[in-house]
């Protein structure tokens, strides 16, 4: 006998390991409403990966071959921006650079394969992005991300990341809460109150694979999944090596039970590409590049 036979004779449907918590997942089970979790397979590209533009290990080419060798169907470059000069953080000339070089190697790919032009961009003190406009319109997609200031009061931090959700160009919201397991603890914020935001600007919730991070904690998936927040997967990769820590993402947000239909990397190329246009559109007129 082995654990469906257990469930198949308790008539309950089987229950994924992941969700046993004690978190009413019985209850969900005997309603028949246990949700689909997201699987590895599901993953259709990858979205908030370095290069050695700033902090990364390997070129932008390598990264998105490896990436393409893996059978994923987009790279999303996202390097630091200008302001993380510790990271190398990209100057508005850089950023050309290598916007031009992703041009260079999606017309090689003929439309196989692509490279979505992304930047991490540091949150401000203030809440604002760290590039104007004109040139956060260039890019595909946006994560803003906290790395300075961690010791803001609450409700500072707080308003500063809404703020940073409320600007229209961004996308994502990169590791929630700053966390660094075993090393740092996360920012004070108050996610509920972030997760409300992000669900209404539309602003997609990482959840940092990298496992110094898995940021949003599973913990707060739920309340994120009621509030109808979306998903992005996302490894954190500074290295070839590090594209495959998007296991460790997924296995988080199986355990927050997130279904594949709510994570924005499960989309497939034209799909996202779509989206990510659509959404650009209303930007003071500006479409996606």
């Amino acid at each position: 006998m082995d654990e469906e036979d257990v469930y198949a004779a308790l008539d309950l449907p089987f229950i994924e390991p992941e969700l046993r918590e004690g978190r009413g997942e019985i209850a969900l089970a005997v309603a028949r409403r246990l949700p689909q979790l997201v699987a590895d397979q599901d993953i259709r590209g990858l979205l908030h990966c370095h290069t050695d533009f700033s902090d990364g290990s390997n070129t932008l080419e390598a990264m998105a071959e490896a990436t393409r060798a893996k059978g994923y169907e987009y790279f999303g470059v996202a390097d630091h921006s200008k302001t993380a000069s510790y990271a190398g953080g990209l100057s508005v000339e850089r950023v050309a650079i290598q916007h031009k070089l992703a041009d260079e190697l999606n017309a090689r790919y003929q439309g196989r394969f692509r490279i979505l032009k992304g930047i991490e961009s540091d949150i401000l003190e203030d809440g604002s992005l760290d590039y104007p406009d004109e040139v956060l319109a260039r890019f595909d997609f946006v994560v803003a991300s906290v790395h300075s200031r961690f010791k803001l009061d609450a409700k500072t931090q707080t308003e500063r990341i809404i703020r940073a959700v409320s600007n229209p160009f961004t996308t994502i919201l990169g590791h929630m809460t700053g966390r660094l397991l075993r090393r740092r603890e996360g920012y004070q914020i108050d996610i509920e109150t972030v997760l409300e935001a992000c669900a209404r600007h539309g602003v997609a919730v990482e959840i940092n694979a990298h496992p110094q991070r898995l940021d949003l904690d599973w913990r707060w998936h739920q309340r994120a999944l009621d509030l109808g927040c979306m998903f992005s997967i996302n490894p954190d990769a500074h290295s070839v090596d590090e594209l495959d820590l998007t296991s460790w993402g997924v296995l988080m947000a199986r355990k927050g039970g997130i279904p594949p239909d709510r994570v924005l990397n499960c989309l497939g190329r034209d799909e996202l590409v779509g989206y990510l246009t659509r959404r650009a559109m209303p930007l003071n007129g500006v479409s996606a590049p």
